[in-house]
């Protein structure tokens, strides 16, 4: 059960995380300018900020765990929908221009900046609500272990985002431009809205 979980979580924190926004293109534009490290970096900051929101979102959901059951089919439903055209806009996405140099200092300027940019965007909690009614919500109710490891879960998967997309820039170094990053958005678009697909089959199921 934990184990599932913690899946879940991920793929939560890397659907949220994947679509390429203006945290991904600093992070590109970091990662082309000053290395992989400092794109990935860059990375977890905006992962540990969204991992505090999860918290937040996960602790009021258990105080109203019994309101949201009785709304579970909807719920679903409402989540997968969510999920999918989250996926659809990152499909259709057009990315801007990720070769425009940036500055950069050291790892931790990195990491406290996208930190603090991430944290400054509330309506952030609202998509992780959206996504996390997909799921199973029945289980969260005064487990606190569950409850943790949901939120690991997301850092995973937002911070195995970052990872991937700061290998893939570094790898490919001069080549990553606007219509390479729309292919990038073409695949993890279709990723997300599969994920959504599969929320609202399980419920029709």
């Amino acid at each position: 059960m934990g184990l599932d979980f913690l899946i879940k979580g991920a793929v939560v924190g890397f659907s949220i995380a994947a679509p390429v926004g203006p945290i991904g293109v600093l992070c590109i534009r970091r990662t082309l300018a000053s290395g992989k490290l400092s794109g990935l970096f860059s990375g977890i900051g905006a992962a540990t900020a969204n991992s505090i929101y999860a918290s937040i979102l996960v602790s009021g959901l258990t105080l109203i765990s019994d309101c949201l059951l009785k709304m579970n089919l909807w719920l679903h439903i409402f989540g997968g929908s969510f999920l999918f055209y989250l996926g659809i806009k990152t499909f259709l996405a057009k990315p801007k221009d990720v070769t425009k140099k940036i500055s950069h200092k050291t790892l931790l300027t990195d990491f406290i900046s996208t930190f603090f940019l991430t944290l400054s965007n509330p309506l952030t909690i609202l998509a992780y609500l959206a996504v996390f009614t997909s799921f199973d919500l029945s289980n969260l109710g005064g487990n606190w272990s569950s409850n943790l490891l949901l939120v690991l879960g997301v850092f995973t998967g937002a911070t195995t985002w970052w990872f991937l997309l700061s290998e893939i820039v570094s790898f490919f170094g001069k080549k990553v431009n606007q219509k390479a990053m729309i292919y990038v958005n073409r695949i993890t678009g279709t990723i997300i809205s599969g994920f959504g697909l599969l929320a609202i089959l399980s419920v029709i199921h």
